[in-house]
C-alpha cells in the first residue's frame, strides 16, 4: 500500500535541515543535506504509519494539499512516498 504525505522542510541557521509532517503528529526528522533529511523523513513517516497500522483501530489522517499550506521564507514542501508491505512476502 502506498501513502503520500507532504513534509515541510526548513533550512536551519547552521545549514542543516529539519523536516516535519503537518499531518503526522510529532513526526519529524533532521539531516545535514536535503537528501539526508528527506531520507530520514521517509523513515520517520514509515515508522509512524507502521505504528498506526498496528493499532486496534488505525486512524491514518488525510494528506493536506500543499497548495493550502502557509510557509515561511525558509520552508518548502516536498511529497514523501511510503510503500508499506501489508504481509510478509507481498510485493506491490
Amino acid at each position: 500500500m502506498k501513502f503520500f504525505y507532504p513534509v515541510v522542510v526548513s533550512r536551519k541557521e547552521d545549514g542543516t535541515y529539519h523536516a516535519k509532517f503537518p499531518d503526522l503528529a510529532m513526526c519529524e526528522a533532521d539531516g545535514d543535506t536535503m537528501d539526508d533529511v528527506l531520507g530520514e523523513a521517509t523513515y520517520a513517516a514509515h515508522d509512524w504509519i507502521e505504528s498506526e497500522l498496528l493499532e486496534d483501530e488505525p486512524d491514518l489522517p488525510s494528506a493536506t494539499d500543499p497548495v493550502d499550506m502557509k510557509l515561511a521564507d525558509n520552508e518548502e514542501v516536498r511529497m514523501i512516498l511510503v510503500n508499506m508491505k501489508l504481509m510478509p512476502g507481498w510485493e506491490e
